[in-house]
């Protein structure tokens, strides 16, 4: 699990959730500080299955996860890199709206995700580039290096969702066809892709990255002999927007992680 050491002891109301993936790019609702940074002893991977945002029962789209590094290294991946840290958001949400937020976080956090906490490192002011509050309103480990306890949401191996290492192609080619309630798979992909790079010039991710790579490959390839790519996937409603309603349901990690 990610490390522990030197946590900060915040105000017992504080309550502080990591999102590393939609939660990035879409935030949650009554949150009043957002700082980048990340946490350590985690691989993320696109290996959650996505029934109910990004595809479909029938055909599922993938959505990321975090793994604990050991167990990742006992796999067989054919990323067989992954950095030390992996890059998200911290969120504060309001002291009074606490008990609103979780209510909300369990509703969107379905479908396999499951809570767990991890010591986030926020990222020096020399560093990161979207902290989205003035440093003298900044909590004392984003001056003093260190970690702040954080709550976030993680599909385990052992939920029914996980769909473990899968060929990278593969992969690609699956994101690209599928498409569920919340909007279109690669959108997701290339949110989370743009999203991580924009965070410090240090965030980037090279799975994410490869990723988004190939399925613009394939894009070009579908365009280059005529295809629209766009049309060949179905409609979706529009009905889940980047706002705060519970019907929205994604990660947070469920669109998915904060996941």
């Amino acid at each position: 699990m990610g490390s522990a050491e030197n946590v900060l002891t915040t105000d017992r109301d504080e309550f502080w959730l990591f999102g590393y993936g939609s939660l990035i790019w879409k935030p949650p609702p009554h949150f009043d500080r957002r700082i980048p940074g990340w946490v350590t002893g985690y691989v993320r991977r696109f290996w959650q299955a996505s029934q109910d945002h990004r595809g479909t029962p029938e055909a599922p789209g993938r959505v990321v996860t975090l793994l604990e590094r050991d167990y990742w290294a006992s796999l067989t991946d054919h990323h067989d890199h992954a950095p030390d840290r992996v890059w998200g958001v911290a969120y504060r949400i309001r002291p009074d709206r606490v008990a609103e937020v979780k209510d909300y976080l369990d509703i969107r956090e379905i479908n396999g995700y499951t809570i767990h906490y991890t010591a986030f490192h926020p990222a020096p002011p020399t560093t990161a580039s979207l902290s989205d509050s003035p440093p003298d309103e900044l909590p004392r480990a984003y001056h003093d290096g260190a970690a702040i306890q954080t709550l976030v949401y993680i599909g385990t191996p052992d939920n029914d969702q996980f769909t473990g290492p899968q060929d990278p192609q593969a992969l690609a080619a699956h994101i690209y066809k599928s498409v569920g309630p919340s909007g279109r798979n690669i959108d997701y992909l290339f949110n989370l892709h743009e999203a991580l790079e924009q965070l410090s010039p240090e965030s980037g991710d090279e799975h994410i990255r490869d990723l988004a790579e190939r399925v613009q490959a394939i894009i070009a390839a579908e365009e280059s002999r005529g295809h629209d790519p766009q049309s060949e996937l179905p409609e979706t409603s529009g009905e889940f927007q980047k706002n705060a309603s519970t019907e929205e349901q994604e990660e947070t990690e469920k669109d998915a992680p904060g996941s």
